[in-house]
């Protein structure tokens, strides 16, 4: 599990990584991929979720960098996560 720690220290570093800029995204434990944006809105569901290990929508098991899937959706805003490589669609 990630620990709540770890979440705001990747909001804090910006949604792009500080090697590459390249974009970031978080997994949440329901299967679901949340941008950024999403995550740093909702940040007290969020930790909370994260911390106690529950409400899957919201608790984040991970994070990763969307290098070339143009089609990815945060499941919460609908906004497309911008992609390394990947053209848009």
């Amino acid at each position: 599990m990630v620990r709540v720690r770890r979440v705001v220290v990747s909001l804090r570093e910006g949604r792009f990584t500080s090697i590459g800029s390249y974009p970031k995204f978080f997994h949440a434990a329901d299967g679901s991929v949340l941008s950024h944006e999403a995550v740093r809105s909702e940040l007290g569901q969020v930790l909370r979720a994260t911390r106690d290990d529950s409400d899957r929508q919201w608790c984040i098991r991970g994070e990763d960098i969307n290098w070339e899937d143009p089609s990815m959706y945060c499941e919460h805003t609908g906004d497309r996560i911008e992609s390394a490589y990947g053209e848009a669609v």
